[in-house]
């Protein structure tokens, strides 16, 4: 007999460089007050939504408080037994999902995105903080900040798997390419299948991680099913590329947590992409078990 499934927690960050319910940031509230993500989800799901009152702080101030208060609802939910899935405009959210899944030994990223996100401020040129997410989340940069997140602890570049990975500058594909990380890029996806390439970089990550902390920005979506937002690049996984993907990594490792980012509705005016997101967070909570 099959365990019972875990409640969910799914926790709502509606921001976007900081800012409340603009562009991606839209997403959130989008997805669940008009596309039904949370009844989508069947029973037992609790909807939270992180808020930040102060605005008048500097982005990047207001971007790590957001992490330490998301942090401490995904440690919550972790304590009650359920399962966390955020549902936020930015990537850099992974900052606060991760800290709050709990001790980091153990703990691996399986990551789809069409973007490296993995700029530094030193080779960085969009001023963009949220192309620095997955390089904060392993380390190398914005110490002091991602140290006050609370439960916060690096991940090891070779414990993570970029999975899509194709719209890059010279520099950020240089930089992935001197990295550790298991990067996935579009192109060995398309001369192969998804399944052929990401089932030996699980093997590998299984050898060292116990549960994974999935993340889904969803322009890792070809632009064929629809735009996610505006920085959506050809090249990507077919929905159903990505849903099979989601369940073999639920088949090989446990996930712990997960997050569903980088929605923008304005760039989806006929609820494509929307409801394809439905059918990726089922799939999630499908492999979370």
């Amino acid at each position: 007999m099959r365990a019972s499934r875990r409640g969910l927690s799914l926790i709502s960050m509606p921001y976007h460089a900081g800012r409340p319910e603009v562009g991606m940031g839209l997403g959130p509230k989008a997805l669940l007050e008009r596309y039904g993500l949370a009844e989508a989800l069947g029973d037992d799901v609790e909807v939270e939504v992180v808020t930040l009152s102060d605005g008048g702080r500097p982005e990047i101030a207001r971007t790590f408080e957001l992490a330490r208060r998301l942090a401490e609802r995904v440690s919550a939910a972790r304590a009650a037994g359920r399962l966390p899935l955020v549902v936020a405009g930015n990537c850099n959210s992974c900052l606060g999902t991760a800290a709050g899944l709990g001790p980091r030994r153990g703990l691996g990223v399986v990551w789809f995105d069409a973007h490296g996100d993995f700029d530094t401020p030193e080779d960085n040129r969009s001023g963009f903080l949220d192309v620095m997410a997955l390089s904060t989340l392993t380390g190398a940069c914005w110490e002091a900040l991602r140290r006050s997140i609370p439960g916060f602890r690096e991940i090891a570049e070779q414990d993570v798997i970029l999975v899509g990975v194709r719209d890059l500058e010279p520099h950020q594909h240089a930089r992935i390419e001197g990295s550790r990380v298991q990067a996935l890029f579009g192109d060995a996806i398309r001369w192969s299948s998804v399944e052929d390439v990401l089932e030996p970089a699980l093997t590998d990550l299984r050898a060292r991680a116990e549960t994974v902390y999935l993340h889904v920005d969803l322009d890792v979506l070809d632009p064929s099913e629809g735009r996610a937002n505006e920085y959506a690049a050809p090249g990507g996984l077919s929905l159903a590329e990505l849903e099979r993907s989601i369940r073999l990594v639920g088949s090989r490792v446990r996930v712990a947590g997960a997050a569903m980012t980088a929605y923008d509705p304005g760039c989806d005016p006929t609820g494509r992409v929307a409801q394809a997101t439905l059918r990726v967070a089922r799939a999630i909570r499908d492999a979370a078990g």
